[in-house]
């Protein structure tokens, strides 16, 4: 399991992202298997929290580092690709209204992190 925090200045400011983050027996000649366990509102991220993202498939390196990977992931939180999309449904409302995709993938941020600290709190009685 690893975490990664969402890029300021996007919908994702403020989370942490949990990430599982599998090396199969022969990397670094093959990409390592990502998939996020936080769910969020993002095209490039379907249901079940696998990711789009050329350098997990075809434009993978054995020269690249897992480090690269989690900034790559970070900077698609950033910059969401509607037109390379896992869940069409999310990239569909992200074509026709950016804004509004954004706000929705913000609510669902807070929205976590809310419960995360309600939770906090009440393990604390």
């Amino acid at each position: 399991m690893v975490s990664i925090k969402g890029p300021s200045d996007s919908a994702y400011d403020g989370g942490v992202f949990n990430l599982e983050l599998f090396l199969p027996d022969d990397y670094p000649m093959t990409a390592p298997k990502v998939r996020f366990t936080t769910k969020l509102y993002h095209p490039n991220v379907d249901k079940l929290g696998r990711i789009c993202l050329d350098i997990l498939k075809d434009k993978w390196s054995p020269a690249l580092q897992i480090r690269t990977v989690l900034l790559s992931i970070q900077a698609l939180l950033s910059a969401p690709n509607p037109d390379d999309p896992l869940d069409h449904e999310v990239a569909s409302h992200w074509k026709q209204n950016e804004q509004e995709a954004l706000e929705k993938g913000t609510f669902w941020n807070k929205k976590k992190h809310f419960m995360f600290c309600y939770l906090l709190n009440f393990a604390k009685f």
